[in-house]
């Protein structure tokens, strides 16, 4: 690894860092001081910060008067510190010389990495620069290690872990995540990965990029440029004899038939689709050329999530619903199976609400960390024979919901009642 791609942030330094990031608030006094040092400094107070308080991207963005940098803290984007023209220049030379992008280029996208050496770890930054109206939009997303959780705290309910543990566990067949960008799919993926290596299995890859390197695992990232896709790369992972192969996603109808054909074959294959739903899988994949006769026999279950925002354990509070909180839940959980466990929904039900002014703890925003939702759709024999009558996406979600299956904005409700997060929250990522 060359130095010129390398941060080395020393324990004092990091410890000092730490101590003045505790939150936003104090992280942007911060900021503001290392402004007066010189850029080197001021970018390792912005990263070693931002990393301490578990921020996924650092967005640096010029106006026409000064510049903005904004951190996604759980998700949502919190405006830090504006600054000078001058220091925007200073800071996106060095970001670029450390990312390996060229420095004379500012009027096409680049894309580029680096790594933070600090004193118990190491991580990854993704750099994007994009031309905008007043100068180059950079942004820096955060690859930390510690992100990647195991199955046991995704998020997934008792009531569903065993048949998902199950699943996971086949010698073959197709698990897809579907969600939109952010929503937490590779998460997923690697903590399903971490759950089932064992020494006696073969474990490989193909990523766009690799995001975090998992020891004794076989990774490989796509080349466009040399021809190196997910299609060409699959073709190539079967021939490595493997027993499960991750795909970083499904784009295309060839990708989507070698995955299909290896999940056939004796491989358990995973990956992710861009769908809004999990029964939108078959859908998505009858759309990119995919036939019935493939699909049913194929896949073994597929996976719909959405990341929503813990209410803060310090500051929040249980308050009474109102009637319309109320009318709400009834509406929404009054066909989930019985197996599951809910209070009574009565006038006297209390849920979580987050404290609007919030606390140092949570940044001042109720929220502290995040938490997946999930409906999960399993292909059994009654779905495998609607699968062959070309069924609709509602169709589908019938059949799933007779079968068992809990839609998204279920689960997330049924996490109100259990007093994770809030109906608002709830609303903002699931109401159509």
């Amino acid at each position: 690894m060359s130095d010129n791609n390398l941060i080395k942030i020393k324990g004092l330094r990091f410890k000092n860092i730490r101590k003045n990031s505790e939150n936003i608030l104090k992280l942007e006094k911060l900021i503001k001081k290392e402004l007066k040092t010189n850029i080197t400094k001021l970018i390792e107070a912005l990263l070693g910060g931002a990393i301490n308080l578990n921020s996924s991207d650092i967005h640096i963005e010029p106006k026409k008067e000064n510049t903005k940098i904004r951190l996604r803290l759980d998700g949502m984007l919190h405006g830090l510190i504006d600054f000078d023209k001058k220091t925007y220049q200073r800071m996106v030379s060095r970001i670029k010389l450390l990312s390996g992008l060229k420095i004379n280029i500012s009027d096409k996208a680049q894309d580029g990495r680096f790594t933070i050496k600090l004193p118990q770890s190491q991580i990854e930054i993704r750099t994007s620069a994009l031309p905008s109206e007043y100068g180059e939009s950079i942004v820096m997303r955060i690859l930390n290690p510690k992100n990647l959780i195991e199955v046991e705290n995704l998020g997934i309910r008792e009531e569903i872990r065993k048949t998902f543990e199950k699943e996971i566990e086949q010698p073959n067949g197709l698990i897809v995540v579907t969600g939109p960008t952010g929503s937490g799919k590779t998460t997923t993926l690697y903590a399903i990965l971490k759950k089932i290596q064992t020494p006696e299995i073969k474990i490989v890859t193909i990523e766009d990029p690799i995001e975090y390197h998992l020891k004794g695992i076989s990774q490989t990232q796509v080349n466009p440029s040399k021809g190196y896709d997910f299609a060409s790369g699959l073709k190539a992972i079967v021939r490595q004899d493997p027993d499960v192969i991750l795909v970083g996603e499904i784009r295309d109808f060839e990708t989507a038939e070698i995955a299909l054909q290896a999940s056939l074959t004796g491989h358990l294959v995973l990956t992710t689709l861009h769908t809004n739903d999990a029964a939108g899988t078959i859908v998505r994949l009858k759309a990119l050329g995919e036939k019935a006769e493939n699909i049913g026999p194929a896949l073994n279950l597929a996976i719909g999530q959405r990341l929503t925002r813990k209410v803060c354990s310090k500051c929040h509070e249980f308050k009474k619903a109102s009637s319309k909180e109320l009318a709400t839940l009834k509406q929404s959980l009054n066909n989930i199976p019985s197996k599951i466990k809910i209070p009574e929904l009565n006038k006297n039900l209390k849920i979580p609400k987050a404290n609007p002014k919030g606390c140092k703890d949570c940044n001042f925003t109720g929220y502290k960390g995040r938490i997946g939702i999930f409906e999960f759709f399993l292909n059994d024999s009654k779905i495998k024979d609607l699968i062959f009558r070309s069924p609709s996406i509602s169709e589908l979600k019938k059949a799933a919901q007779k079968q068992g299956m809990v839609e998204m904005r279920q689960d997330g409700l049924i996490k109100v009642l259990r007093g994770i997060t809030t109906i608002e929250e709830i609303d903002r990522i699931t109401k159509k």
